[in-house]
């Protein structure tokens, strides 16, 4: 490769991180101004971090989320969302490729679940003691079980999809629209 294909090979992942990047502030900001994406905007933001991973590198993806996570702590104003981003939304994305290497769907799916209810644990314990939001504790405690059932529900249709973006990416996006081999 000449001095002129790697620099112009360097620009283009210069500029394509920066372009996640700014897509992903974008997402994390507007948790502040549409407060009923604050879950929603989490996951997607981190969704685009699977372009980066294939396009480029996953290191260069590593190191988007933490260009990410350091800008959406500045600019957005609801930090539980940028907590989500930050703990799990944000990586998950990137790691999920080396966790399907696992053997065994059965053996894959307890590795997911932990990972994801230590995040919901984390999570729980930062937005109550360090950030002091209320919770139900005194009047419903009953709602933590309901919560976390939803939550790992959601979680395993977040999986799912990301397991399908990931192909149509591959499949359809690369080969067909960008008329790409892989």
């Amino acid at each position: 490769m000449s001095a002129k294909q790697q620099g112009a090979r360097t620009s283009y992942r210069v500029a394509l991180g920066g372009i996640v990047a700014a897509l992903s502030v974008l997402m994390m900001f507007l948790t502040g101004v549409m407060p009923a994406l604050y879950i929603a905007a989490p996951m997607a933001a981190g969704m685009l971090m699977i372009i980066l991973a294939e396009e480029v590198s996953e290191g260069w993806a590593w190191l988007t989320y933490l260009a990410v996570s350091l800008l959406a702590l500045t600019v957005s104003f609801d930090k539980e969302a940028v907590l989500m981003f930050v703990l799990f939304f944000g990586y998950y994305p990137i790691l999920r490729p080396r966790i399907q290497r696992i053997p065994g769907k059965w053996l894959r799916l307890p590795v997911k679940l932990v990972m994801y209810n230590a995040f919901l644990l984390a999570d729980f314990w930062i937005t109550v003691y360090v950030l002091g939001l209320p919770t139900f504790e005194d009047t419903m405690p009953w709602m933590y079980v309901i919560l976390i059932a939803a939550a790992n529900l959601l979680f395993l249709l977040y999986d799912r999809i990301l397991s399908r973006l990931r192909w149509f990416y591959r499949e359809i996006f690369v080969r067909r629209v960008l008329g790409r081999k892989r």
